[in-house]
């Protein structure tokens, strides 16, 4: 049975049977249909009228400054920065840095980082950020300067930290419909996981907190280690953790060295109900976003689709899930926070990805909102939209599919050896699939 944990206390689920190589379910006397695809960089999923996502995506293209709160240390002065390819919300070749060390018991402990010539502390933050507002001279949202030449707050990874990894940026495309995605749904794929794989494969799902609704959790399914459930939590840890931009959720920012800025930084978005702000306008695009598309011509190909039934065949679809159907229109999700709207529910998704943590044997030993055991274990790599990238793992270091798929191991070492049994031609015929997604 999967394993799965939560903030405080365990939770237990029944296993379910499922299809051999995907999950999918509809309501009762309730017909699910496809989400709509496409890297469309000017059309809503349906979710927004266009203006709205128009609107939405130039908040979410914005380039911040520090007049609007970036910094004091930050990675990127735009959303769009670090998922921007081919359109807003794709993948990136942006890299995030987080180190940290493991204790006498070999628990991952999150580092103290020092700023300011040794004189200001930055602890208990795996992130690392690459870039700083000052030294130089800095603009408060009043239009006045302020002289911060001889101060330095570049963070650097300490020697005693030797526990190091980088992150590349994730595709966000189609998230609005993972989002509505039932917990159960989840904690049904992954209980079906082990009796699909011979009980190689076991799980984890972790409960995270539900920022927008205090006290509630939720199985997270956002980020490399699955350490968000909804979008606008995701939006809120973003703003603040890669542009410094405090906002209601995450209220400080983590240095107080040349700040110019009164916490909280996130502003009202104009022309919208009191209360909207940057954040909310952030996972309203989220979640207008179409789920990416295939590249059809080459789907159609006998190469591509025999590939495909190799990707099934060997296993690479236990983990990597083909079908998943949303919870139906009129849920409340995200601790009520959120009812799924029509747009959203019921909709056949097909990620290639099953959003739970595993052991493949590529962990970066980082530990965030799961407990310890979690320290090495990855969320699957949904893998649609993935043909408009070229690094590949959570890493970016394999620049080849063949490359990544070698890099597996531990719980799916059996699949990776029924790769390694393909002649060359299958595995090409297996490549040519992953292509075409």
């Amino acid at each position: 049975m999967i394993k799965s944990v939560k903030i405080g206390i365990f939770i237990f689920f029944a296993a379910a049977l499922v299809l051999p190589f995907g999950f999918s379910r509809s309501v009762e006397g309730q017909s699910a249909t496809e989400a709509p695809v496409g890297f469309d960089a000017f059309n809503s999923n349906g979710f927004t009228d266009q203006t709205t996502f128009l609107a939405d995506q130039a908040e979410f293209d914005q380039v911040e400054g520090t007049a609007d709160g970036l910094g004091p240390t930050f990675n990127a002065q735009s959303c769009r920065e670090c998922h921007q390819n081919p359109i807003s919300g794709g993948i990136s070749q942006i890299t995030e840095l987080r180190c940290g060390h493991t204790d006498v018991n070999g628990h991952f402990v999150n580092p103290t980082i020092f700023i300011n010539d040794g004189q200001t502390a930055i602890p208990n933050r795996s992130l690392v950020n690459d870039r700083a507002i000052c030294p130089g001279i800095v603009t408060d949202g009043n239009g006045v300067q302020h002289n911060f030449l001889q101060t330095n707050i570049q963070e650097r990874v300490p020697g005693t930290e030797n526990v190091r990894t980088f992150r590349t940026s994730l595709n966000i495309l189609g998230d609005g419909f993972v989002e509505c995605i039932d917990s159960n749904t989840l904690l049904n794929i992954g209980n079906a996981e082990p009796g699909q794989s011979g009980g190689q494969i076991h799980p984890l799902a972790i409960n995270v907190p539900v920022l927008e609704a205090q006290g509630q959790v939720r199985v997270g399914r956002f980020g490399w280690k699955d350490q968000m459930a909804s979008l606008l939590s995701f939006s809120s840890d973003a703003y603040v953790n890669e542009m410094g931009i405090s906002n209601r959720f995450n209220a400080t920012d983590f240095t107080t060295v040349c700040k110019v800025t009164t916490d909280p930084e996130d502003k009202q978005v104009d022309g919208r109900p009191a209360g909207f702000q940057d954040i909310d306008a952030f996972a309203e695009f989220m979640r207008s976003l179409k789920a990416p598309s295939r590249d059809l011509a080459l789907a159609a190909t006998a190469d591509a689709q025999a590939g495909g039934q190799l990707f099934n065949s060997i296993g690479c679809a236990i983990c990597h899930t083909t079908s998943i159907t949303t919870a139906p229109a009129g849920t409340s999700i995200n601790g009520g926070a959120f009812t799924i709207p029509a747009a959203l529910g019921n909709k056949i998704i097909h990620p290639f990805g099953d959003f739970l943590l595993h052991d493949v044997g590529t962990g970066d030993g980082i530990v965030q909102n799961g407990q310890q055991q979690s320290a090495n274990l990855m969320r699957t790599a949904p893998l649609w939209g993935s043909r408009t990238r070229n690094r590949l793992m959570h890493d970016g270091e394999s620049l080849t599919r063949n490359d990544a798929i070698l890099r597996h191991g531990n719980e799916a070492s059996f699949v990776i050896n029924n790769y390694r049994n393909l002649t060359t031609n299958q595995k090409n015929q297996l490549i040519t699939f992953l292509n075409s997604l």
